[in-house]
């Protein structure tokens, strides 16, 4: 068996997918029936190969690998700009009943699938949210399934973008930074920087990813220079 590792949109995780026969390489894009529906992604890695003795054992999941369908036509490729669209549509209409009905909750992105099958609209709120009659309002306008995805602040912020507080770039997790890692006051101790909340804290409001950079590598030399303490 053949495998690719696909990414859906930019800086996000990759998910493995069994090429099913088609020749791929790096850069194709191509349609895959994903949990939620038909979607377009694009292959990072890959393809490579599974020995046959783990695709029987089961050592690799290979059980679950879903299939890549085809490579993306124009067809599919008019469908997707389509659907932004759609999007579009669905995201003023739901804020729209966001405000009428007074939710706590902020409105970050819709997604359409390729098959519009399912719409999903992703939020952030700071607590639970009872969107049923929501629901009912967007199912009864958009005729398809409704699915409603409460995201961390940080997650609203890598979909929506921006320039950091640095004001030299765009925030990182929407550039590079593919997973959110665990963010300390320690680490602006330990760099000796200001402890002003306001100039420490991004644009989600949370302490700042690059906080761990320079203290990653300060940390990597205090451990270089312990190692050469102990030679001596």
């Amino acid at each position: 068996m053949k495998i690719v590792s696909i990414r859906f949109k930019p800086c996000s995780r990759l998910y493995d997918f069994d090429t099913n026969g088609i020749d791929l390489k790096p850069g194709d894009e191509v349609v895959v029936e994903t949990d939620m529906g038909l979607s377009i992604g694009k292959v990072i890695l890959g393809p490579k190969e599974i020995p046959n003795s783990e695709v029987r054992d089961g050592s690799k999941e290979s059980q679950t690998f879903k299939k890549v369908l085809r490579k993306a036509s124009e067809e599919d490729f008019q469908q997707r700009e389509k659907n932004k669209e759609l999007e579009k549509e669905a995201y003023e209409f739901c804020l729209e009943r966001i405000r009428h009905r007074n939710l706590p909750m902020k409105l970050i992105s819709t997604e359409a699938t390729l098959d519009r099958k399912r719409i999903l609209f992703y939020f952030t709120a700071d607590g639970r949210v009872d969107f049923r009659e929501l629901v009912k309002d967007l199912a009864a306008k958009f005729r398809t399934r409704i699915e409603m995805r409460q995201i961390g602040v940080r997650d609203g912020a890598k979909a929506l973008g921006g320039i950091g507080v640095c004001g030299l770039r765009e925030v990182c997790c929407k550039t590079f930074l593919v997973n959110f890692a665990p963010i300390s006051i320690k680490m602006a101790k330990k760099q000796e920087l200001t402890l002003n909340p306001g100039k420490l804290s991004g644009l989600c409001g949370r302490l700042m990813c690059c906080l761990s950079y320079e203290y990653e590598e300060g940390m990597e030399e205090s451990e270089d220079y312990m190692l050469i303490e102990d030679r001596e």
